[in-house]
């Protein structure tokens, strides 16, 4: 496909996903308390968009995965949490 035909056919849905994140950015700029490492994650992934280089959906993605390679002893929660909290 041409650029031409990938903006026709994705932008009007990636101008909502945007905006969407807009907002969700604005309510939480809004609530009371600080950021936590999700937030911080967020923030990181938002940056690597506007830094110009390519591969920008797998560097966005390193944002919020876990680097290390060794295993920890036992997990931490029940859950995942979507972002990796870093140590220190």
């Amino acid at each position: 496909m041409t650029r031409q035909q990938l903006l026709d056919l994705y932008f009007v849905d990636a101008r909502f996903k945007l905006i969407d994140l807009a907002a969700f950015i604005d309510r939480i700029e809004r609530a009371e308390g600080g950021d936590d490492f999700r937030m911080q994650a967020f923030r990181d992934a938002l940056a690597e968009l506007g830094k110009g280089e390519t591969q920008k959906a797998r560097r966005v993605l390193m944002t919020f995965s876990d680097p290390t390679t060794e295993p920890i002893p036992a997990a931490t929660t029940k859950a995942a949490c979507g972002a990796w909290k870093k140590s220190g």
